[in-house]
């Protein structure tokens, strides 16, 4: 058997989230649990549009289907990338060649790290570090790395015009049904889920750190005047469950990693899928 990166068999189409703001989505079946993952990117309408991370090469052809349904390449002005995972610069490269009107807002970190998967056109290249702003037209964004990450390059995305913040790979959390709303999660599994992820796969550092300065960069965030929260892994998250998650992940420090699937696990994936000899 093999995890291979197939192109997904189920199409969830774009979801319009606030106005000019569409969430792209692709969802993957976790290894070894009946379980799923989301694999979102964002697309930002108005007076110049802009694409919010690039998706992944498993879902190329369906996922550059979706973005250029909604505005004309030719007509994007930007292109976001968050940070420089694979899941969010998939497309990259497509992106820029079918959008040859577009800037792409990195940083320098992004640039070394990434240079050997990709070539920067330094020309059409906007450093935007974290805590600074970019105007776009009809509105101004704020680049505001999350609480949660896994890459020095990242840098959340705020929008004070319609109070969308793209989390990146904050609120993180695995579903049971793709269909399925955070509301729609066990509170207890929505923890178990947050937790998994923040401690086991993007942030495990964040049991080191100090509570006190941790919960002060937490406030940086959730002070703003957010009604919806995006980003690559989770379902929107919206209304009262925005304090909930905030909540949660401001306790991450206290927490004990948790347990994460060892070869014992594989082993058994191995031996439940593997297919008799004939």
């Amino acid at each position: 058997m093999s995890f291979a990166p197939l192109a997904p068999t189920t199409r969830f189409p774009p979801s319009r989230i606030a106005a000019d703001t569409w969430v792209i989505h692709q969802v993957q079946p976790a290894l070894g649990q009946p379980l799923f993952v989301y694999l979102n990117s964002m697309l930002i309408l108005g007076a110049e549009p802009m694409i919010v991370d690039t998706g992944t090469p498993a879902n190329r052809e369906q996922w550059l289907k979706d973005v250029f349904s909604l505005v004309d390449p030719n007509d994007v002005r930007w292109v976001f990338l968050s940070h420089d995972d694979v899941d969010h610069t998939g497309n990259l490269a497509e992106v820029m060649t079918a959008c040859p009107n577009a800037q792409l807002v990195c940083n320098w970190a992004m640039i070394e790290r990434h240079t050997n998967c990709f070539e920067f056109p330094l020309g059409r290249c906007r450093w935007i570090m974290d805590g600074e702003t970019l105007d776009i037209g009809d509105r101004r964004l704020a680049a505001l790395r999350p609480p949660v990450y896994d890459s020095p390059t990242t840098r959340g995305l705020f929008d004070p015009t319609t109070g969308v913040y793209w989390a990146v790979d904050t609120f993180a959390t695995p579903i049971p049904d793709p269909l399925m709303g955070v509301g729609d999660l066990d509170p207890d599994f929505w923890n178990q889920g947050l937790a998994m992820f923040a401690l086991g796969a993007v942030s495990p550092w964040l049991s080191l750190v100090d509570e006190g300065k941790y919960g002060r960069y937490v406030d940086r965030v959730q002070s703003l005047d957010i009604t919806t929260v995006a980003c690559c892994h989770s379902p929107v998250i919206e209304g009262p469950l925005i304090e909930r998650a905030f909540a949660f992940v401001r306790k991450l420090p206290t927490l004990d990693p948790p347990a994460l699937p060892d070869q014992s696990v594989l082993d058994q994936i191995i031996a439940a899928t593997s297919q008799p000899s004939t």
